[in-house]
């Protein structure tokens, strides 16, 4: 029998799957033709420890080592963008990313395109790094199948009974000791299946566009650029910029796509900061970053049904966090001790959501 059924093929998903393989027979049903195909196949990767709120910014010191030692970090630098009015969204900003700030002349040093007539501040940090999303995630589905577990695709989950164990109906049945809830937007829809009571996730939109690089520039040292209050980001990408204005509109579970008004706000707020405008928009897309009701991360059992884990709610800091989010998924389920301070597990529980 299986001992751990996990329901989404993300990074959440595989990620607890791949520690839990060290455990006991693991089988991951991906809904989709191919692993990541929602939100972590949208993802901007980008690691910056300072990002997120606290349980997320110990979830990212936890996750580094292995991050590093694994190949999956390359520089990237980020910088953030200010006009004369954000002075006040600047400072909470560099504050809460730690940044240092520079002057708008060293800014255009670093990003030609910088406008020095709107451009009021900057800061930048050197300590921001791209991170390599599609082979940590076949990393870790190669960890799940040399532990002789299955990934599977195109297996749509349909319905969810227990009977002693786990009844589960995809496109084949499959029966279970454990069910591990990854399934990002649809984490409540599977729990009501389950008949477990839902953690009230909320799917949040961003939108992301894909433009050329600016004539006659070469962006690939470019660091990413967030403006202040987060109200737009540019990363360069594959000899391109990737463009976002940073929406958190929140929506239903469903195969996202960018909404064309927030796209163009969101690249006029981009373009009132730099020289060269968009010319073109060469592709766009979204995706849906859910989000628990204070904003962080759920892991482990469900305190009513303990053979229910959550790996959910990953907000947008699912790759940042995941290997020390899918350790403590599986500390959790098999009982083993954490690293992580308790303190700073109690704020990832569930048990926190059920009042």
């Amino acid at each position: 029998m299986i001992a751990f059924l996990i329901i989404g093929g993300g990074i959440a998903g595989l990620s607890a799957g791949a520690r839990l393989s060290e455990h006991g027979h693991v089988v991951v049903l991906e809904g989709e033709d191919a692993l990541g195909y929602h939100t972590s196949g949208r993802s901007a990767a980008l690691f910056e420890k300072g990002y997120g709120p606290p349980s997320v910014k110990t979830l990212n010191a936890a996750s580094e080592a292995y991050l590093r030692s694994n190949g999956y970090l390359s520089p990237r630098g980020l910088m953030l963008i200010a006009g004369h009015d954000q002075r006040d969204a600047f400072l909470q900003d560099q504050a809460d990313l730690r940044l240092s700030e520079i002057s708008v002349e060293e800014a255009i040093l670093r990003v030609p395109i910088l406008n020095p007539q709107t451009v009021g501040f900057a800061a930048a940090s050197s300590v921001a790094f791209d991170i390599d999303t599609d082979r940590m995630m076949q990393d870790f589905a190669r960890v799940i199948r040399a532990n002789d577990g299955l990934v599977l695709t195109r297996q749509k989950v349909k319905s969810i009974t227990k009977v002693g164990h786990w009844f589960v109906e995809a496109a084949e049945p499959f029966e279970a000791k454990a069910l591990v809830n990854a399934a990002g937007a649809w984490v409540d829809e599977i729990a009501m299946m389950a008949g477990v009571t839902p953690i009230g996730i909320e799917p949040r939109r961003r939108s992301v566009a894909r433009v050329p690089a600016p004539a006659g520039h070469d962006v690939t040292g470019w660091p990413l650029m967030l403006g202040a209050g987060e109200g737009w980001y540019a990363k360069p990408d594959a000899g391109k910029l990737i463009v976002s204005p940073c929406e958190a509109d929140p929506t239903f579970p469903h195969d996202a796509y960018a909404d064309d008004m927030v796209l163009a706000e969101g690249l006029a707020r981009y373009e009132a900061m730099v020289t060269e405008p968009v010319t073109r928009v060469e592709a766009n897309w979204a995706g849906l970053r859910s989000f628990a009701p204070d904003g962080t991360l759920v892991l482990g059992p469900d305190p009513a049904e303990p053979t229910f884990i959550w790996s959910a709610a990953q907000g947008g800091y699912g790759f940042q966090t995941a290997p020390a989010a899918s350790q403590l998924v599986a500390d959790l389920t098999t009982g083993a001790r954490s690293e992580l301070e308790a303190a700073s597990v109690s704020t990832l529980r569930p048990e926190r959501l059920r009042g």
